[in-house]
């Protein structure tokens, strides 16, 4: 163990007290963040918490209740995913570009495709609608 104490040891850091009320105040507006404004000044905002503990305590007031907003959980919608089309290592030639429709019903659902359609896109929509049945 050590005997002899170390001359320079770190101390806290001592802030004015008009400092300490102006960050107090702004923390106490409505809407304010207090992490932000301990932020925005370089202090942990847990002192900032416990400033305005202080500061409530030694002027009694009060912290208005917080405000619980009333919280609708609906159900769960189906979502399909569609796996996006794996590119072949080699790209095939491009064949020329052809306008021109493609419609098909399945079960009651009707897909119309307009333009250009690649094959690999089309495949995934015929898989996406084949695991929907």
């Amino acid at each position: 163990m050590k005997s002899e104490q170390e001359p320079e040891k770190a101390s806290r850091r001592q802030h004015d007290r008009a400092f300490k009320e102006e960050l107090v105040r702004q923390s106490l507006e409505p809407g304010a963040s207090v992490s932000a404004i301990a932020l925005r000044n370089g202090i942990n905002a847990n002192m900032l918490f416990k400033w305005r503990r202080e500061h409530l305590r030694a002027t009694g007031q009060r912290l208005a209740p917080a405000l619980l907003l009333p919280v609708e959980i609906a159900p769960q919608a189906e979502v399909v995913t569609v796996p996006a089309p794996v590119a072949p290592a080699t790209p095939a030639p491009r064949m020329p570009s052809r306008g021109g429709v493609i419609e098909l019903e399945i079960a009651d659902v009707q897909l119309r495709v307009r333009g250009q359609v690649d094959e690999a896109s089309l495949c995934s929509v015929l898989r996406a609608l084949r695991q929907a049945r």
